[in-house]
């Protein structure tokens, strides 16, 4: 069993953007000391409760302060930006930290459509960019390679390199939460991750069509996949479940359309009234996720890798704090990698 990490650089109630930084590079530094695979950051804009907002920026930050695990985004949305950008911050640190970078690419804008139109600007790319999606994502590959992309101007062959002179590649993933991803996965024989631990449904049927169409490339010669998944482990099944509830909060929100806050602390999620309109997503949520004691969560997450066939499942570490903890840590986080090290590495 491998075991990575995902990170949203959640930012608690109690956290300033910097805090939940710093919390953020100990964490890794838990998860490169303990022996998990790799650790992704995601992208994701204008979210009152997450902080990762710049993939490359995160990774070259955590680069500095790990030695061996993987580095990787989970992922870079593809839409909002150039593939000349992209392949250039990624080029960048591969060079700097070569061997460890994985480049995740996903299709959708990871924020609302205003933020999308600000990130994309006046003049920027719109919704054809979707159906150009494919091709960006050669662009992105051919860009980072040592040969780069012979461009036809008039009376020149113009060649387009990400960088000068790549002696390696990060390593490229396609990510997603529907069948389109799958499909396109594996017509281009890209490794693949379906987000289970967001879309919760449809990672069977996603990953069933990724395996039987998949055809070999020279970036994996056979379907190459791990599972997602949410994660609270303590010490007690009760504690895990309250580290766990202000996330639950937070994501039902997020799927009723309710305006978004910060992660709460555990008192203040307690505290709270259950809506009516949000019960059923709280427990359905709760169904999802990786919770309870070291022993519990282990089964669990054995009992998800064998259902859907892969030897690597990627955790995010989901938990929470109590009133009174060091705004510049996330205790329940790390706890939640080093138990499950203890049990399953």
């Amino acid at each position: 069993m491998r075991l990575s990490v995902l990170d949203l650089v959640p930012v608690r109630t109690d956290q300033s953007t910097g805090d939940a930084l710093a919390a953020t590079v100990s964490l890794a530094q838990v998860a490169d000391r303990l022996g998990f695979t790799r650790y992704w950051v995601a992208e994701h804009h204008n979210m009152p409760a997450v902080a990762a907002t710049s993939p490359p920026v995160l990774i070259g930050i955590l680069g500095a302060h790990t030695e061996r695990i993987r580095l990787g985004s989970g992922g870079v949305m593809l839409p909002n930006h150039a593939p000349l950008a992209v392949a250039e911050q990624f080029a960048l640190l591969e060079a700097a930290s070569p061997g460890r970078i994985d480049l995740g690419i996903g299709r959708a804008p990871g924020s609302d459509p205003v933020t999308s139109m600000a990130l994309r600007g006046a003049a920027g790319r719109d919704d054809t960019d979707i159906e150009n999606f494919p091709q960006y994502l050669d662009d992105v590959v051919a860009l980072m390679g040592a040969g780069g992309v012979r461009v036809a101007v008039p009376r020149q062959n113009y060649v387009l390199k990400a960088t000068p002179a790549a002696t390696s590649e990060p390593r490229m993933w396609l990510l997603g939460s529907s069948m389109y991803s799958a499909h396109l996965a594996a017509a281009k024989g890209l490794p693949y991750v379906f987000a289970h631990h967001f879309a919760g449904r449809g990672t069977a049927e996603a990953l069933e069509a990724y395996r039987s169409e998949f055809q070999p490339s020279e970036a994996a010669s056979e379907p190459v996949t791990f599972l997602t998944v949410n994660a609270s482990v303590a010490e007690t099944e009760q504690e895990a479940e309250a580290l766990l509830l202000p996330n639950l909060h937070l994501m039902a929100k997020l799927r009723t359309g309710q305006p978004l806050t910060a992660v709460e602390l555990v008192e203040d999620a307690e505290a709270l009234p259950l809506h009516p309109q949000t019960t059923g997503l709280i427990e359905a949520g709760r169904r999802q996720a990786v919770v309870g004691t070291p022993d519990q969560a282990a089964t669990q997450i054995r009992d998800l890798a064998a259902e859907f066939g892969v030897d690597e499942v990627m955790v995010n570490p989901v938990a929470s704090a109590r009133r009174g903890t060091d705004p510049r840590t996330a205790p329940g986080r790390e706890q939640t990698l080093e138990l499950l090290a203890k049990e399953l590495l």
